[in-house]
């Protein structure tokens, strides 16, 4: 029998408005120096069932009867969202773009460019509304989402279900008329990708665009905010970091900061074609079993330290030193064999209505992995034109499907990429059916997505 979860009030430790030597901090007992966010509690009951608190039932769908995978270790206990739980939904407004970039899947794919039809969105909002609690929808997919001229209406369509709306952009058609839109529309946040801190660096990934434009853009749109201590929507950067540009990542930040921005995410580079397939990061990264939690490595403890010329040797060593390392009490090989789609549940609806698990899935493409070629065919469950998208979601073989991807029970494709399967997602030398995920680098933490 599977653990229920009683719906109880929380528990919260509270300040009472003193220092620890009882001094009050003022006249009215707060001191801005102290956080009073509440600690929210779970009970164990008579039937030693743990007995969680209602808010965090609802948000991770927590339903009578629901299976959660969870890991241990010395001190903590770490439960997963349930395989059932949708809680993130992707939609590809379009798959056509306004720039091309080198880092884009667009330059190996062989597919129809197209634009989601108002009927299409129609079929997918009719499933947003089944799903409880609302889901986290993010506009965004292979193609630029301000390309399609309804996106504003569809996001506001999306806010009146009560749902958490982000999206991305390249920011080269973020004009006042499209900014003033889209913070009408209610969206919550905006992740911009900027891949160079400077006009010439810009331009060698992002062909056709000009890195001014996208920061005096940047600049009206916070300006167009409402002003607050917390303004909205937030702003993210997102960064593909490559040997040509990675010098440029502080100056980025620093940029980012001056622009309002409130959130940074720095991945690697898919190689999609020879222009980046030399361009990587992570050679020996794929090789490292330094952050791989496996039990029977040596562990090695390192805490929190400034990262200065003194520091910074000594402590890329030790990241190297083949150790399992756990930083600050976190597990770095925690990232290792884990699908951030699968964790997050999420779903992927493209353009034409089709559903996938993933980005990456969306379409079949070529990248290459440990500097040889691999095919990735596309996954599709089913459209939303002719299924409900809850019902697919429920559909007992892709929950069986997201049960195998949570147990990671695939060859270890790109550590070892040494035999001729690995050259494809088809299959592996466990005998996984398509799609086998051991070669995917979002699952490494090598790459991720916004």
């Amino acid at each position: 029998m599977y653990p229920q979860f009683p719906l109880i009030q929380p528990q919260e430790i509270r300040f009472n408005g003193k220092h620890a030597n009882g001094d009050s901090s003022n006249e009215d007992g707060f001191n801005p120096m102290i956080s009073a966010k509440p600690t929210t509690w779970a009970e164990v009951d008579e039937q030693g069932r743990l007995v969680l608190p209602p808010e965090v039932v609802e948000q991770f769908g927590l339903k009578p009867g629901a299976r959660l995978r969870f890991d241990t270790d010395a001190n903590n206990i770490r439960l997963h969202r349930p395989v059932t739980h949708l809680a993130k939904v992707y939609i590809e407004t379009t798959n056509h773009c306004n720039i091309d970039c080198i880092t884009c899947m667009r330059n190996v794919w062989e597919t129809g460019l197209g634009t989601m039809s108002a009927q299409t969105f129609d079929h997918i909002l009719e499933g947003i509304k089944a799903i409880s609690p609302p889901p986290l929808v993010f506009f965004g997919g292979i193609g630029e989402p301000l390309v399609h001229k309804h996106l504003a209406e569809m996001i506001a369509r999306v806010k009146a279900l009560g749902c958490r709306v982000e999206m991305i952009t390249n920011g080269t058609l973020l004009d006042e008329k499209r900014g003033r839109e889209l913070i009408a529309a209610g969206v919550d946040l905006i992740w911009v990708s900027i891949d160079g801190a400077r006009p010439e660096s810009y331009a060698d990934v992002r062909l056709g665009a000009e890195l001014p434009t996208v920061l005096e853009n940047l600049k009206r749109f916070r300006r167009l905010r409402r002003p607050s201590h917390r303004p909205t929507p937030e702003i993210g950067i997102a960064f593909v970091a490559m040997k040509r540009n990675i010098a440029d990542l502080p100056e980025l930040l620093a940029l980012g900061k001056r622009l309002g921005a409130v959130h940074f995410r720095v991945t690697n580079v898919q190689p999609y074609s020879s222009l980046t397939k030399d361009d990587i990061l992570y050679e020996r990264t794929l090789n490292d079993i330094t952050y791989t939690p496996s039990p029977w490595l040596r562990k090695l403890y390192l805490p929190k330290m400034d990262i200065n010329e003194l520091t910074a040797g000594p402590l890329m060593q030790a990241l190297s030193s083949g150790y399992n390392v756990v930083f600050a009490g976190n597990n770095l090989g925690s990232s290792n064999d884990v699908c951030n789609f699968i964790e997050s549940g999420s779903i992927v609806v493209g353009w034409d209505g089709s559903v996938s698990p993933c980005i990456p899935l969306l379409y079949s493409h070529v990248s290459y992995l440990r500097g040889y070629e691999r095919a990735s065919h596309r996954h599709a469950i089913g459209n939303v034109n002719h299924r409900d998208l809850l019902d697919m979601w429920l559909d007992p073989e892709y929950v069986a499907y997201r049960e195998r991807v949570h147990l990671f029970a695939f060859a270890p494709c790109t550590a070892c990429g040494g035999c001729e399967l690995s050259r494809a997602n088809e299959t592996d030398c466990f005998e996984n059916n398509s799609p086998a995920c051991g070669g995917c680098l979002w699952a490494q933490g090598v790459i991720q997505c916004p």
